[in-house]
């Protein structure tokens, strides 16, 4: 027991949790208001608890369960810490608890939360190329910056591109494809998704699975 709650209070002061309070996170002035709304609830309670025992006649045992036999000061404090220790386990377990679903097992909430909100503030880069080299800087990049933008110069003619090009009339959708998948959050999963080939299926050995989503898309809006 003396090591689980040990643990707990490790991970209470770590520097993940730590950040919770840096600047910028938006988080402090809730959870200020959080505290302002707790106070106002106790002492709402405590009013009413005051005139119950200035009124009635309350049986001995309250006497013990209000640590009356020692001081003002003392159970202040004592009830102040309680309160707060349940304020902060209840907040970390909630926190656990709705947000599991949008994140990873791996990763830790308020780190994720602590690297989108560095990445909003980031600079605004445009990045001009094609083929290989411009999806790995996007790579590169978007873990420094959400307001990331490309533009894409498309001059292929081979392959699932050139087949797409030659007969649908599209611009060729393989660089827009490693990009997009460069710029996922999910990206080994998008990736995998987006580079797989066809191997096999008349009109559909060769292509990718990406350029193929990518062109029906361009025929549902009218472009890319």
């Amino acid at each position: 027991m003396a090591e689980r709650n040990s643990n707990l209070l490790a991970r209470f002061f770590s520097r993940s949790t730590r950040k919770w309070l840096y600047v910028g996170l938006g988080v402090k002035r809730w959870l200020a208001l959080l505290f302002i709304g707790v106070t106002l609830l106790g002492l709402g309670f405590a009013y009413i608890l005051v005139d119950l025992y200035r009124t009635i006649d309350l049986p001995d045992i309250f006497y013990y369960l209000t640590l009356q036999f020692i001081s003002r000061t003392e159970r202040a404090l004592l009830f102040g810490v309680l309160a707060l220790a349940c304020v902060v386990i209840a907040l970390y377990k909630l926190s656990q608890v709705l947000l599991a679903p949008f994140v990873g097992d791996d990763t830790n909430v308020v780190d994720r939360l602590y690297r989108q909100r560095a990445r909003k503030r980031g600079p605004k880069i445009v990045a001009l190329g094609g083929g290989t080299g411009l999806s790995t800087l996007l790579r590169g990049l978007k873990d420094h910056t959400d307001q990331l933008t490309a533009i894409l110069t498309v001059a292929d003619d081979g392959g699932s591109s050139g087949k797409l090009r030659r007969e649908l009339g599209v611009l060729p959708p393989g660089d827009f494809r490693q990009c997009i998948a460069a710029m996922a959050d999910s990206e080994p999963l998008m990736s995998q998704l987006f580079q797989y080939r066809f191997g096999t299926g008349a009109g559909l050995d060769g292509h990718a699975f990406g350029n193929l989503f990518i062109a029906a898309m361009a025929g549902v809006t009218g472009s890319f």
